[in-house]
């Protein structure tokens, strides 16, 4: 981690996560787009490979490329992952069209949950009847 924190590309590193500098992706992204791997940027910019993991370059590519297509230049200067993330929209903003998209969306997760936990207690009765 320490490594890692001194590194002029990072912001903020944790146990689980690095947080990289919006200049530093923007960077990135532009070196890709000239040809550049994902590994060859990130060692170009003194990371190491077997410090951050081999894949870390393609996946912090991949998700940047996606929040540059969606959000443009903004999708790289505001975080939009997590709980203090920037880029989201306070439930308070969204249009009724949202609010019922996400409802939706959580009566499945919640449909979902529901019958995974009654298939899971059908399995553990069936257990127990086999044990005795």
């Amino acid at each position: 981690m320490g490594q890692l924190e001194v590194n002029a590309h990072v912001l903020h590193v944790s146990e689980k996560s690095i947080s990289y500098s919006p200049a530093f992706k923007l960077a990135a992204l532009k070196a890709y787009q000239q040809g550049k791997t994902p590994q060859e940027i990130f060692i170009d910019a003194g990371f190491q490979l077997d410090v951050i993991g081999s894949r870390k370059p393609n996946e912090c590519l991949k998700r940047w490329r996606s929040a540059h297509a969606l959000h443009g230049e903004d999708g790289l200067l505001e975080e939009r992952r997590g709980k203090g993330a920037t880029g989201r929209k306070p439930k308070e903003d969204l249009s009724l069209e949202e609010e019922l998209k996400r409802a939706k969306a959580q009566i499945k997760l919640l449909e979902m949950e529901n019958d995974f936990l009654k298939k899971l207690e059908e399995r553990e009765r069936q257990v127990r009847a086999s044990k005795h």
